[in-house]
């Protein structure tokens, strides 16, 4: 008897929300097929079921540049004022791009962070400080070495309108 992988040949299903809370559960054959449902309803705004976790989604460094936004509900923009950033879920999580930090305290590689100011409905657990009474909420950070799932790449590994490659990281990136 052989391992298959997670919805290798066998019928799979996932529950996606939009925004103002209506859940669709979606099914298909396999795991490919619904991958490409959930970029469907994900390009629409409708993003897997659950919260996202206490610090954001985290995902490898390398990922950023063809990461497909669809597959978490999120569409990438870029405002008229030059911010770069995602909508997802009626909020907005702006780019940071933040320099390592190599301290006697922590070494952290470069990262690509999207996050918001926090809200007074966020959950205690998700809120993340930053200096002073600032309260924040990440969605993803793209940080260090992992392996880069090509299902979670832009078909044909094409480049996003955020993408960060070939440009310098931001000096003083705040966190």
């Amino acid at each position: 008897m052989t391992e298959k992988s997670v919805g290798e040949g066998q019928p799979v299903s996932l529950v996606v929300v939009d925004e103002i809370g209506t859940h669709i559960t979606v099914s298909a054959a396999d795991l490919t097929e619904l991958r490409v449902l959930q970029r469907r309803y994900g390009a629409q705004g409708y993003r897997p079921a659950g919260n996202v976790p206490a610090g954001g989604y985290q995902l490898p460094y390398d990922l950023h540049d063809t990461f497909d936004w669809s597959l978490i509900g999120a569409r990438p923009w870029i405002s008229p004022e030059g911010d770069k950033g995602v909508f997802h879920d009626g909020h907005f999580y702006k780019q940071r791009l933040l320099e390592p930090v190599d301290s006697r305290k922590m070494k952290l590689p470069a990262a690509i962070k999207y996050s918001r100011g926090a809200k007074n409905t966020d959950a205690d657990d998700v809120k993340e400080k930053a200096e002073g009474e600032f309260e924040y909420r990440s969605l993803i950070v793209f940080r260090g070495r992992g392996l880069v799932r090509p299902e979670f790449q832009l078909p044909g590994r094409r480049r996003h309108t955020l993408a960060v490659q070939g440009t310098e990281i931001e000096e003083n990136a705040a966190d």
